[in-house]
């Protein structure tokens, strides 16, 4: 009993993660602008998923749509240089 009011008392001082696009009122996302999409991924390459990342669904399909438009147009590599 004493184990479950402990996991209770730890899921609530995790601290909500809030995302920052809607904390900025920023609507579109450039594809042009890797400095901020670089944040996004992993040192794989990976796109960060938004649990981790803490954006919003809106703004995670705009900034999915935003990377994978950068990584066609040779803006973003696919994988980094270290794993190639």
């Amino acid at each position: 009993m004493e184990r479950m009011k402990n996991k209770l008392a730890d899921f609530d001082r995790r601290r909500k993660r809030i995302c920052r696009f809607c904390e900025d009122k920023i609507n579109t996302i450039d594809y042009h602008d890797d400095r901020l999409l670089k944040r996004f991924t992993n040192e794989r390459g990976k796109i960060v998923p938004r649990r981790i990342s803490g954006n919003c669904a809106r703004h995670q399909r705009v900034l999915t749509i935003a990377i994978k438009r950068a990584r066609h147009l040779a803006i973003m590599p696919f994988t980094s240089e270290f794993y190639r």
